[in-house]
């Protein structure tokens, strides 16, 4: 690069218009043949272009004695990276030097760096810190404060902080927005959102994924929204998901794709969880090979547990079965969902071996693997080896038994025909056990003909949703199976009193599956 004595000035706008890591290397060998190394300024300019936590580091260290510019820059730069260890022997490294001293431009990064792993107590330390400094009511150092509280979930403190600003911008409203939306406080961050002076896209995207409970309202911002990125997308695909609804799902991502928006993983990992709830083997292939044409990174853990998920509901086990022997390390979701897969599609004995495969690898199973199992069990007439894992859950792994752990057992015993035992393990639940768990053994009475236990176990049902008509046929249909024509017609007498009324052709009687 000629450079012929350049001054001070020119060296600034050469740093700040470089391209490349080498061009750096080279201005920062310039600045040292100058004998300008000691230049904090010059210096300053150099940390502030380097994208290296080490070269930066390094630039760090040949200042003998950094000043505060330096100091906030590095620590900016730490920050940024997530480098908390760091940042704090930074700041202690600083609070020592006889020359630079903490100001409003050093504490935003520290705040920073404790809401990147919610640090709440070194956070809180900080902003002790900063009032004894005088600088705790800058608008920059109080919307750190207030988007740190927020993302540790300590909401009062968010507001607190928000309230004592003297003087808010766009990044302290959308902070104390978002912090409404994280603790799903939606009508006080509505209540801020309608108040905010200027919103930006963060805001609006804070709103959108904090509705995603009520999709309509959150549809409705989303319409609303001036502009609308990936994350906007993503978001509304994600609610849809989680809410069941997958039809409505896939119609946004067609508007997206329409529009040229390019999904990222996120929103394909969303898209491949509609297809599993769908249960349509036509449109996981299409999704597969979707995402196959994209530019998305398959190597991510997180995408190829979607897509061994994806494909095991759906039925396409050889594919499932490919992408999980295929990857590198299997963790225990990837085991779940072929677990999960393989029961759904009948091969409960195979899904055993391969629960039994993983703990030979050592993976330590949580609740969800063994409700996976005992479900996986309860599908396959497996009595003897759920009641296994459901002592092994208990005595080998100390976990107790959730109501969903307890359904399972309840299931299995009541489509094995032990009804007495799955009636005696309901009632020996510390908790009060799922509808649906009653449910399961209310059906297996119909199949078996036990009347007088499907009595109890109806009236039980009776209270704890009496708005469920299909109890009351279920009971019913018991009735009429076992020829008491006249608790049948009491029973039919109830509906009417109640208003149900049962839809022509359609049967309200779970069948054994």
């Amino acid at each position: 690069m000629p450079l012929k004595s350049p001054s001070n000035a020119s060296i600034r706008t050469l740093i700040n218009s470089c391209k490349t890591i080498g061009h750096l290397y080279q201005l920062h060998a310039l600045i040292i043949r100058k004998g300008l190394e000691q230049d904090h300024f010059l210096v300053s300019y150099l940390l502030n272009r380097s994208n290296s936590v080490s070269y930066a580091l390094s630039i760090f260290d040949r200042l003998l004695t950094p000043s505060t510019l330096p100091y906030n820059i590095l620590l900016k730069i730490y920050s940024h990276k997530s480098h908390f260890d760091d940042t704090l022997s930074l700041f202690i490294r600083m609070k020592r030097s006889e020359y630079a001293w903490p100001d409003k431009y050093t504490y935003p990064s520290l705040i920073r760096s404790c809401s990147n792993e919610c640090r709440l107590k070194e956070g809180e330390i900080f902003h002790g810190s900063a009032i004894r400094c005088g600088v705790s009511d800058d608008i920059y150092v109080g919307s750190s404060l207030v988007d740190f509280y927020g993302k540790c979930k300590e909401i009062f403190s968010a507001r607190k902080a928000f309230d004592e600003m003297t003087e808010r911008n766009v990044v302290s409203w959308t902070a104390i927005v978002v912090g409404y939306a994280n603790v799903g406080d939606m009508d006080n961050a509505t209540r801020m959102f309608v108040q905010m002076p200027e919103r930006n896209l963060t805001s609006w995207n804070a709103m959108i994924g904090g509705l995603v409970g009520d999709m309509a309202s959150a549809r409705a911002l989303f319409e609303k929204s001036p502009e609308r990125d990936i994350i906007a997308w993503g978001a509304l695909i994600s609610g849809y998901a989680q809410n069941g609804q997958p039809n409505e799902a896939v119609k946004i991502f067609l508007e997206m794709e329409s529009m040229n928006v390019k999904p990222d993983e996120y929103i394909m990992v969303s898209l491949m969880s509609v297809c599993a709830q769908v249960g349509s083997l036509d449109f996981a292939k299409w999704v597969d090979c979707y995402l196959c044409q994209s530019s998305i990174d398959k190597g991510q853990t997180h995408v190829i547990a979607a897509l061994i998920d994806m494909n095991a509901k759906c039925g396409n086990m050889d594919r499932a079965k490919k992408l999980f022997e295929e990857m590198p390390k299997r963790d225990l979701i990837s085991y779940c969902s072929m677990i999960q897969g393989l029961s759904i599609h009948g091969c409960a004995e195979e899904a055993v071996g391969l629960f039994n495969r993983m703990l030979n690898e050592r993976l330590i199973p949580d609740e969800a693997a063994f409700t996976v199992i005992l479900a996986a069990c309860s599908r396959g007439g497996l009595v003897k080896e759920g009641s296994h894992y459901f002592e092994t859950m208990k005595n080998k792994y100390s976990i107790v038994p959730s109501p969903d752990h307890y359904a399972c057992m309840v299931d299995l015993l009541s489509r094995s025909g032990q009804l007495k035992a799955a009636f005696e393990l309901l009632n020996s639940m510390p908790v009060e056990p799922h509808a649906s768990a009653w449910g399961a053994l209310l059906g297996a009475c119909k199949l078996y003909g036990e009347v007088e236990l499907g009595e109890v176990v109806a009236r039980r049902l009776f209270e704890l949703e009496p708005k469920n008509s299909g109890s009351y046929v279920l009971l019913s249909s018991i009735y009429a199976a076992a020829e008491q024509w006249q608790d049948f017609a009491i029973v039919r007498d109830k509906m009417r009193e109640r208003g149900f009324r049962k839809i022509p052709g359609r049967s309200w009687i779970s069948h054994n599956r």
